[in-house]
């Protein structure tokens, strides 16, 4: 599959620049951030390259690295629950998006079910995968459990950023405890390059006081909980939990032991399926015969454009682009410029702002 990734950076209001990416054509499918990413690298690695593959599939995939990660500022001032929301608000308005779904993965589906709750009129779709309402310190657990999450403080501030890659091997094995060698060694690498030794463990310290459990009883929008049931990172019980609390979300437990699903485990393949048959019908058998060029025609034909303005932003000829629109009309099955409106529509088409 040949995939061009486009980065491009928006700043925060305080001032804090984030790097984005977007991959694919179509309508968006925002990714709000989690822990550990880097736009580039992630790019390359075997841990999260099949996820892009998958969800940029009749998508424009939105991602992009959390303040202290990857491209985006590494010494953010600020680094709080809160901030996290306001990065994902910045990001959405810097692309003009006007709706969407929005996907959140580990400590990411915190950042979006809060970011559905304040803007109810962006979020079409909320899926949450291997996520949790409540910080590792917001669940119980008396002195163990502090015990422990002062031994992982100590374990990032020791060896997050060093060569050796003992240290970081302790969160690789939580992450991926069905890794093979080459997916061990390629995390331990995403932890080392993602972010120093202090914010890896600013993050974690803020991930653990997380709690949007009043968030998520306000959740309006259609919502899709997705939870390994051998998650030894995120505990089974606290995916369930999230989908407890969303009203009328739905449920479905995966046969995984990994936080991150692997690309050859029967788990991810449902994963995807899943996610296809709750997005609108962007991912129908119809729109999946659509080429990008034709996916891009239509996007701009959502948004109200005529054929004459379509060729300039496609840098195309008015002929090429009606011999286009001729051949989208035929695979949707529809006769005319306004019932190819109203099914691109239905689907998720024009959803963005401004024109790219």
């Amino acid at each position: 599959m040949s995939l061009r990734q486009r980065i491009r950076f928006c700043t925060a209001p305080d001032g804090v620049r984030l790097a984005c990416a977007s991959v694919g054509d179509g309508p968006p499918l925002v990714k709000a951030s989690n822990w550990l990413t880097h736009l580039e690298y992630d790019w390359q690695t075997p841990i999260w390259r099949h996820w892009v593959e998958a969800l940029s599939r009749g998508h424009t995939y939105i991602r992009y690295d959390a303040r202290g990660c990857g491209l985006s500022d590494r010494e953010p001032g600020d680094v709080s629950f809160e901030s996290w929301v306001r990065d994902l608000e910045t990001v959405v308005d810097s692309l003009g998006l006007e709706r969407f779904p929005l996907l959140g993965i580990s400590q990411g589906g915190a950042i979006a079910t809060a970011y559905a709750v304040r803007h109810p009129d962006r979020v079409s779709h909320l899926i949450l995968y291997g996520a949790f309402a409540r910080g590792r310190l917001k669940r119980g657990g008396g002195e163990r459990i502090l015990e422990e999450t002062l031994l992982y403080y100590k374990l990032a501030q020791m060896g997050w950023g060093s060569d050796h890659g003992a240290f970081r091997q302790v969160f690789t094995s939580q992450f991926l405890p069905e890794g093979s060698l080459e997916q061990f060694r390629s995390f331990n690498e995403l932890q080392r390059v993602s972010a120093s030794p202090e914010h890896a463990v600013r993050s974690m310290q803020t991930a653990n006081q997380i709690d949007v459990t009043e968030d998520a009883r306000r959740v309006s929008c259609p919502t899709l909980v997705l939870h390994g049931r051998q998650d030894e990172r995120v505990p089974f019980e606290e995916g369930r939990l999230l989908a407890t609390l969303i009203p009328g979300a739905r449920f479905v437990p995966l046969e995984s032991r990994n936080h991150i699903l692997l690309a050859d485990e029967p788990a991810f393949a449902q994963f995807v399926e899943e996610l296809a048959a709750f997005l609108p019908s962007a991912g129908s058998a119809a729109f999946m015969e659509l080429t990008a060029r034709e996916r891009q025609l239509l996007e701009h034909l959502a948004r109200g454009l005529d054929n004459h303005q379509i060729a300039a932003h496609l840098e195309l000829s008015e002929k090429t682009v009606r011999n286009h629109v001729s051949n989208v009309f035929a695979k949707l099955g529809v006769e005319s410029r306004a019932q190819a409106i109203v099914m691109a529509r239905e689907a998720g088409f024009g959803a963005r702002a401004g024109a790219r």
